[in-house]
């Protein structure tokens, strides 16, 4: 015990100097830092003692954090331009001294880290995730954690893939890590075509600079301004601004190469889910209207159409939904999935069973009468 007690009073000694500070300059009362003090004191004797838990250090370090934002409001308020010890560095010395003492706590590794990107010190999140990383490599969801972080604050695509395929490494049968991967890929494909509209470079753009009046007359479409209309250059540096940025087209990255390959990787790893394959196709359909999207969603039915009689359901149905005002194309592209699964399945009587089941509950609804005609034509040909 007595042993707790020293390692408690030596490190309450290390906050006298702050403490001694704060009051000279009156920012806390003497009642307040007496009250600090004692809290500290309590703090310390139970994270120091042996039956201590995570818990300890998390509710710690949550009482730091409160102290420090108190102290920050009245800096401000005050006037006072600065103070010598800083608050944030005696609450990542608690979070610390607690992840060194129960490295296998995530929650409070967690803990530590969302703190650290809350005060924008973002080294401190990259070093805490590498020795996370090291600690609970098979951990999945600190892999994906990373990589996102890697590519939301720092802006880095090549960090984030890095970390993306360490975690493909030791996670390689992590459903939801293949997932993130393919998703961060979209993600980022759809940032440069964000970054291309902006330039003025995007083939769909608008090139209009008329403005355009609508259906109603107290609305007015407005031309679309691009960051060269605001801020020209010199004509013989857009060309060549206009051509650089034309070229990406033709790289991997915006023909979806790249989430091809992860396609193939994870079928690969994970063969014969068909399941785990159509997630595929509803991230690429649901997520972002990109041009690239259509080789991948084209790429996923061949794989899907290379599996089995469930794949080709899954195939037909997921061009139709009750509310897609393209529902006659939509139509039109399930039953040509069908005919060609039909004609392509092992399971041929398996699947003609679930077609027709699929387009009896599509005969109830109240749809156009030449649309009715098409579906009984077709349950009567599966007959």
């Amino acid at each position: 015990m007595s042993a707790t007690a020293d390692k408690a009073r030596y490190f309450l000694e290390q906050s006298v100097p702050e403490l001694k500070e704060l009051e000279r300059k009156k920012i806390f009362t003497p009642t307040e830092i007496t009250a600090i003090a004692r809290k500290r004191s309590d703090f310390e004797h139970k994270v120091n003692a042996r039956g201590s838990s995570p818990t300890d250090f998390a509710q710690y370090a949550e009482f730091e954090i409160n102290v420090d934002q108190l102290r920050k409001k009245r800096v401000k308020r005050l006037g006072i331009r600065a103070t010598i010890h800083n608050g944030q560095r005696r609450i990542f010395f608690v979070f610390d001294r607690g992840m060194r003492k129960f490295p296998g706590d995530l929650r409070l590794w967690m803990q530590a880290i969302e703190y650290a990107r809350s005060q924008q010190a973002r080294k401190k999140v990259t070093q805490m995730l590498t020795n996370l990383l090291r600690l609970h490599p098979s951990k999945a969801e600190i892999w994906i954690y990373a990589a996102q972080f890697a590519l939301d604050e720092n802006g880095d695509m090549t960090e984030a893939r890095g970390y993306m395929q360490r975690g493909l490494r030791f996670c390689k049968n992590s459903k939801d890590l293949w997932l993130q991967n393919f998703r961060l890929e979209i993600a980022w494909i759809a940032k440069i075509h964000a970054r291309r509209r902006i330039l003025g470079v995007e083939k769909n753009a608008m090139k209009e600079e008329e403005i355009k009046v609508t259906g109603d007359d107290n609305m007015m479409m407005l031309p679309k301004l691009t960051a060269q209309d605001i801020a020209p250059e010199s004509e013989q540096m857009d060309k060549v601004d206009v051509t650089a940025l034309d070229n990406l087209e033709a790289t991997p990255v915006l023909s979806g190469a790249i989430p091809i390959a992860i396609l193939d990787a994870a079928c690969k790893q994970l063969p014969g889910d068909v399941d785990f394959a159509f997630k595929f196709f509803e991230e690429a359909s649901s997520s972002y209207n990109l041009p690239a999207i259509v080789t991948i969603r084209t790429h996923i039915d061949r794989v899907l159409q290379e599996m089995d009689a469930q794949a080709w359901q899954s195939c037909a149905s997921r061009n139709i939904s009750f509310d897609d005002h393209r529902f006659p194309s939509a139509l039109r592209e399930a039953l040509a999935n069908m005919n060609q699964g039909l004609a392509r399945t092992k399971q041929r009587e398996a699947l003609k069973d679930w077609c027709r089941g699929y387009l009896e509950a599509w005969e109830q609804a109240d749809m156009d009468p030449a649309l009715l005609m098409v579906l009984q034509s077709k349950l009567q040909s599966l007959a």
